[in-house]
């Protein structure tokens, strides 16, 4: 069975992954009843007609007030050719999938301040972050729609079950798992964290300095503003900086372009705190519009830079873009 948390948005996604995995089982035996190797085959049409079904089955309890409405999950089935897709599913409003959720233990790492994981861990970056980082480039750097196309949702809250009690087996689970889980489970670690990775203190100041015209002021506002992130936070953000640079470098084969990119992650590395978010703007609707164009255009900024080094950014060295 396979469980499916959809968002409002991406539907495609969903039925993307169901398309790849709708294989039936052609295992024959030749005349002389010796058994052959199973083949694993489509029926032809059949990916393409279920991924129109479930889409279409989908949309119309998207569209459904009670389904919306209900917090519970929704079972359905789906038939065809002898295939059979059975999936859970409910519907997650925007503003409670935006929010962040500080955890109530401190023991583990979803949920809990990045300065308290690097530090119980004696670590730069966070242990989370430096796997699902390896993981990716190990072998879905390749893979089209890494971090764009979503994980199956009992994986990911495997994966995060599995760093949150920092469990024994997590390196062989991360070797076995599904790549798109695994990309999912590093948003999921941003998504969570209670306050932004660049912050909540910095964030009115990104804002600005992303809107700056003169390009040698803006250089030295961007610049300025990582220099005054915490080490674990900025070590944490130059090491995923360069990771999604060289995942972009892949792009005419995962299809995942410097925007795309931040089109993904930046929101997630921005977005403001609750209570931040509480002191500027009041309906639900504006935690999903509030800023989020300029919160992909920081991201970007940084994905287009030339090489940031930690070292020199502390000693203060001057940057100077090769676009300016």
């Amino acid at each position: 069975m396979t469980e499916i948390m959809v968002p409002d948005v991406n539907l495609n996604s969903v039925c993307e992954r169901l398309e790849q995995q709708c294989c039936v089982d052609q295992n024959q035996h030749n005349l002389s009843s010796q058994p052959q190797t199973p083949v694993f085959k489509r029926h032809t049409n059949t990916g393409a007609k279920l991924w129109g079904r479930v889409r279409s089955k989908l949309l119309r309890q998207k569209l459904d007030p009670q389904t919306v409405q209900s917090k519970n999950w929704h079972m359905d089935v789906i038939e065809m050719n002898g295939i059979k897709v059975e999936f859970s599913m409910k519907f997650t409003s925007r503003d409670l999938s935006l929010k962040r959720t500080p955890s109530k233990k401190q023991s583990g790492v979803f949920g809990v301040k990045i300065n308290v994981v690097t530090k119980r861990e004696r670590s730069k970056v966070p242990y989370i972050v430096r796997q699902c980082i390896e993981e990716v480039e190990k072998r879905g750097i390749d893979e089209v729609g890494i971090y764009r196309i979503s994980g199956v949702a009992t994986d990911i809250q495997a994966l995060k079950t599995a760093f949150d009690t920092n469990t024994k087996d997590i390196l062989m689970m991360l070797s076995d798992m599904d790549i798109n889980a695994i990309a999912g489970t590093l948003k999921l670690y941003f998504r969570e964290l209670p306050e932004p990775l660049l912050t909540d203190r910095l964030y009115p100041t990104f804002m600005e300095g992303i809107a700056l015209s003169d390009p040698a002021a803006k250089e030295n506002c961007m610049m300025h503003l990582l220099r005054s992130l915490p080490d674990p936070n900025l070590m944490t953000f130059l090491t995923l900086l360069e990771h999604l640079k060289r995942v972009a470098e892949k792009e005419p084969i995962n299809k995942m372009s410097l925007h795309n990119l931040g089109t993904v992650f930046g929101p997630t590395l921005l977005r403001p705190s609750e209570s931040e978010i509480t002191k500027h703007i009041t309906t639900a609707s504006d935690i999903w519009s509030h800023d989020v164009m300029a919160q992909v255009q920081v991201l970007l900024y940084y994905l287009q830079h030339p090489p940031i080094s930690f070292a020199e950014l502390k000693n203060n060295t001057p940057y100077f873009s090769t676009d300016v």
